[in-house]
């Protein structure tokens, strides 16, 4: 297949999971801890990726065990994505002297994410990931592999929290300042 051709139906296909997150959102159940049918381990293929960040250098989610870690599913071509980026950004900078870190998984080309965290001054790291990497998160009960999908691991690596659709800056904020008052 050409690169062509292979990358608009890449672009394509992710357009309509994003488009399907959207719709998906408000159908989605209210934020919850991590559902008691998934286990606390089951994030583990999750803080096993290994993939690369805008500049291509390969970054391991393990490397941050030992910090509460939101790990945020986007795309720039992601409508809900790009309206709840900004609020993390913000409490990003508001834990950034606490044992927090905030990953996004870019679904996305490069260049566009390169781009992204700029115009936004995005200040953590954004990571790079084929749209197969979704298939990681079926299991936390993103069946349909939308965006945005956001999970939250407390500092011994075990999943606290999912969430299918967007989440709020006081949302966020509370989930992360009760896993670093339970340590």
């Amino acid at each position: 297949m050409k690169p062509l051709v292979r990358n608009t139906l890449i672009l394509v296909v992710a357009a309509a999971a994003g488009f399907a997150g959207y719709l998906a959102r408000d159908a989605a159940s209210p934020s919850r801890p991590a559902p008691p049918q998934v286990a606390r381990d089951a994030g583990a293929p999750i803080l096993a990726l290994e993939l690369p960040d805008s500049n291509g250098q390969p970054q391991a989610l393990a490397q941050w065990r030992g910090k509460v870690l939101v790990v945020n599913f986007w795309a720039t071509w992601c409508p809900p994505c790009l309206r709840e980026i900004p609020e993390f950004a913000a409490v990003s900078r508001r834990f950034a002297d606490a044992p927090v870190q905030f990953v996004g998984i870019g679904i996305d080309q490069p260049d566009n994410v390169r781009r992204f965290a700029e115009e936004n001054k995005v200040p953590y790291p954004l990571l790079i990931a084929p749209l197969q990497t979704l298939a990681v998160t079926s299991a936390l009960g993103n069946t349909s592999q939308a965006l945005p999908f956001t999970a939250i691991f407390d500092r011994q690596g075990e999943l606290d929290f999912v969430k299918l659709g967007t989440l709020n800056e006081a949302e966020l904020e509370g989930k992360i300042r009760a896993l670093l008052a339970s340590r």
